[in-house]
């Protein structure tokens, strides 16, 4: 699930220009709501302001990171105007009813190709959020009703992956491109999908900050983690009780980041419990960590998907410490250590994780 969402609200016009060093425009309809500057490495807005009666704002941009990932967001709305800090002029108009999609525009390449993403992705994030209400709804003692949900949710992901793997060909040389391979596309694909995926993309794009993280990532799907000592960390149970990663030294644990709200990471957790339940009597065992804010829907989770190992939160959703301490970006994610307390592998799923388990664990 990616990291950066925003919302808008109903009878909003807008329009927009954006330059390598500023984003300006108008906002009709606004009057009174704050307006938020967001970059993609910051949970923490660089800046906002009042929208006044005339709609007009302004806001600088660091053009130094350029080419960088920035997003516009609207008090009380949920979705996000992204857009990327370039040498070129960019102009939106746009409308509340379908922000963040613009009714026209004029820009970069990458404005472009991030705007046919967010047009592409608009109703399947719609969809996804009524799954996640759905799933809400099953009681996690129906088993019946909780593989019809896996199934449905199957499909959706399927749709998702098509969706983003046409985006990603169509666009090899757009910052569009990788993050959608990054924050959409990556917990869905095989390693050897997204080694396609990563692979067709332009030379240059890998170059930038967002193909090397991309490049990374590839690196650690193939088993070429560096081994580091895994930095510790403390959070809170499910029962209140405090809990530290070092605890787990002397067994191979498995360092799960996940939330109840992220369709991926529930469509993850039946190979998670699978791999559980074949090597926990085998100095296995697995540490999930979530990224979630309200505590009942977690609990919630656990129980209907059958978690049965340690459970911790902060409850602060993507400010959540050990996932920034370890830099989590998307979820699922996972770090594998070892009993010295090692990160010998990284974002292990499906059958990728059982193979690497059975490896470790003779």
């Amino acid at each position: 699930m990616k990291r950066l969402t925003v919302i808008c609200a109903a009878g909003v016009l807008c329009s927009l220009s954006i330059t390598a060093q500023q984003v300006s425009g108008s906002l009709k309809g606004a009057e009174g709501k704050k307006l938020y500057l967001y970059s993609d490495d910051d949970n923490n807005p660089k800046d906002s302001l009042v929208i006044k009666e005339d709609g007009k704002f302004t806001f600088n941009t660091d053009a130094t990171k350029a080419p960088a990932v920035n997003a516009l967001v609207l008090e009380s709305v949920n979705n996000p105007l992204l857009f990327v800090t370039g040498k070129e002029k960019t102009s939106y108009v746009l409308t509340a009813a379908d922000f963040p999609i613009a009714t026209s525009m004029k820009g970069s390449a990458d404005d472009k190709a991030m705007q046919e993403y967010q047009k592409a992705f608009a109703p399947l994030l719609k969809r996804a959020g009524e799954l996640n209400a759905e799933a809400k709804g099953i009681n996690p003692d129906d088993e019946a009703a909780k593989q019809a949900f896996r199934d449905k949710a199957g499909k959706f992901s399927d749709e998702v992956i098509a969706t983003g793997k046409k985006l990603v060909k169509d666009h090899p040389k757009e910052i569009a491109s990788i993050w959608v391979l990054m924050n959409e596309l990556r917990s869905r694909l095989s390693p050897e999908d997204f080694e396609a995926l990563y692979t067709s993309l332009d030379a240059g794009l890998k170059e930038t900050k967002y193909g090397k993280s991309a490049g990374k990532y590839l690196h650690d799907l193939k088993g070429e983690t560096e081994v580091v000592e895994a930095e510790d960390f403390e959070q809170t149970d499910v029962n209140g009780n405090k809990v530290k990663l070092s605890s787990f030294r002397g067994k191979y644990v498995l360092v799960d980041f996940w939330a109840s709200w992220c369709g991926p990471c529930r469509q993850e957790n039946p190979n998670v419990v699978k791999a559980y339940n074949k090597f926990k009597d085998k100095n296995f065992t697995i540490l999930g960590v979530s990224l979630d804010q309200d505590k009942e829907s977690w609990v919630a989770a656990i129980k209907h998907d059958n978690l049965d190992w340690t459970q911790v939160s902060d409850l602060k959703g993507w400010g959540n410490e050990a996932a920034r301490l370890y830099n989590i970006n998307g979820i699922p994610a996972n770090l594998l250590i070892d009993p010295k307390g090692r990160i010998i592998a990284r974002n292990l799923r499906g059958a990728a994780l059982e193979e690497k388990l059975a490896q470790i664990l003779k």
